[in-house]
């Protein structure tokens, strides 16, 4: 099936990172322009030197929940879609009007502006991986209303030269019969939704045998899953997008990881901080994207996930992700105090002895106790440099999280490499 999207799926590593530097000192300088929220965020940074990832790493990041208090804080203000108090939270650089046909809502509650480029959340490369050409009618069943989910998938339908039915959710025999009749060459929505459907058709003795790819996102894709649909003639492929950033990355026919979307400047921190890990670690997905309407920098997914190593066996060049590994935000709560997963990396920053640090919480509740587990040096595994180290650490530890909590010094590459900044190993029985 390999057959690409367009050209830049294909370009040497070093042609890709010299436009997406290139295009990132632009991205900035526009978002403090037109972006009221960024004005502040990145006040006193000079966006035209932001041209590498070395010194768009200094950048702070900014978390959904950020994101959030800024867009209520505006309400509380009564934004109305114009100037620096709209509903948007200033990160828009849109306005309502002719230039912003939609805008979307997503849990919290988050507003999402849409724009009127030709797709707009860039979801067409994902299909044409998936399989679907030009001239094919294609079963849209993410939900229309509220979030943007459907019109994600509708308008990248469009740019791809498909037609689409939109199904949404739910009325599972209207979508067999739709499906029957219309005869589309596949599906598009949740997995656990077309597994549902394709059930609801065997019981009804329905055959549905143009169906036979699917582009499933929004829930997790097991390979079990996988598996079952293509024992009923369906491939399906998964892709990870979000409402802020449209699409990040997608499954191609290799199976080997997410190929990251052209649109977008992928990093992975460690939790909690902004810091990127070493190439293969697990850590926080944080994406900087291109779009000049809602231009996000440095975005905090609160995912995590890892780059896996080489390029994909598909001929594209771009780097690859893991796909989903589970939620960034480890924040637990030990004796009546919160602990953040940017609390232990301000303790892990104060030691350059301390290589990768994780803390782990365990006992029971309300009567819990905290381990400081550290890789350390060689050489601060011996005698009075050892003890010196954990009575400095132990103190830290005090000093940040206002908590008492042992230390535990152990050798390089000890830790799990999982994305683990905080355990919680506590037994709530």
């Amino acid at each position: 099936m390999t057959e690409f999207f367009d050209p830049l799926e294909t370009r040497p590593h070093a042609e890709r990172e010299a436009a997406l530097m290139a295009a990132l000192p632009q991205q900035i300088s526009h978002a403090q322009t037109h972006s009221p929220a960024f004005a502040a965020i990145l006040k006193g940074v000079d966006g035209t030197a932001i041209n590498s990832r070395a010194v768009l790493a200094r950048l702070p990041v900014t978390r959904k929940h950020e994101l959030l208090e800024r867009q209520q804080a505006a309400r509380q203000a009564g934004g109305n879609g114009g100037g620096s108090g709209d509903v948007f939270g200033g990160f828009s650089a849109l306005r309502y009007g002719a230039h912003m046909p939609h805008v979307f809502a997503s849990p919290g509650t988050i507003y999402e502006p849409e724009g009127t480029r030709k797709d707009y959340w860039r979801m067409a490369r994902a299909m044409h991986a998936a399989g679907f050409r030009p001239g094919q009618l294609i079963h849209n069943s993410f939900s229309y209303h509220f979030v943007p989910a459907g019109s994600m998938m509708e308008t990248g339908a469009h740019a791809l030269g498909c037609t689409v039915f939109p199904g949404g959710t739910g009325q599972t025999e209207q979508q067999v019969q739709a499906m029957a009749e219309l005869k589309p060459a596949g599906y598009i929505g949740t997995p656990s939704f077309l597994k549902i459907i394709v059930e609801k058709a065997a019981e009804m003795k329905v055959a549905l045998p143009t169906v036979t790819r699917a582009l499933v996102s929004g829930e997790a894709f097991p390979p079990s899953l996988r598996d079952w649909l293509g024992e009923r003639g369906i491939s399906g492929y998964q892709c990870y997008a979000s409402a802020d950033l449209g699409l990040i990355a997608y499954e191609t026919e290799a199976r080997e990881g997410l190929v990251l979307d052209e649109g977008v400047i992928v990093e992975i921190v460690r939790p909690g901080t902004g810091d990127p890990v070493a190439e293969g670690e697990v850590g926080e997905l944080v994406v900087t994207t291109l779009n000049p309407d809602y231009p996000l920098i440095r975005f905090g997914t609160g995912d995590l996930s890892a780059v896996l190593p080489g390029t994909c066996p598909s001929g594209r060049t771009n780097a690859r992700i893991k796909g989903w590994m589970g939620r960034a935000d480890q924040t637990v709560k030990v004796r009546g105090m919160f602990v953040h997963p940017g609390q232990v990396a301000d303790i892990a920053r104060r030691f350059p002895e301390v290589m990768k640090a994780r803390l782990v919480v365990s006992g029971e509740m309300a009567n819990d106790s905290m381990t400081f587990q550290v890789e350390a040096l060689a050489s601060t595994n011996s005698g009075l440099a050892h003890a010196g180290l954990v009575q400095r650490i132990s103190e830290a530890i005090r000093d940040v999280t206002k908590l008492r909590g042992t230390v535990q010094l152990l050798a390089p590459g000890s830790l799990p490499n999982d994305g683990k900044v905080i355990e919680d190993a506590r037994s709530y029985k």
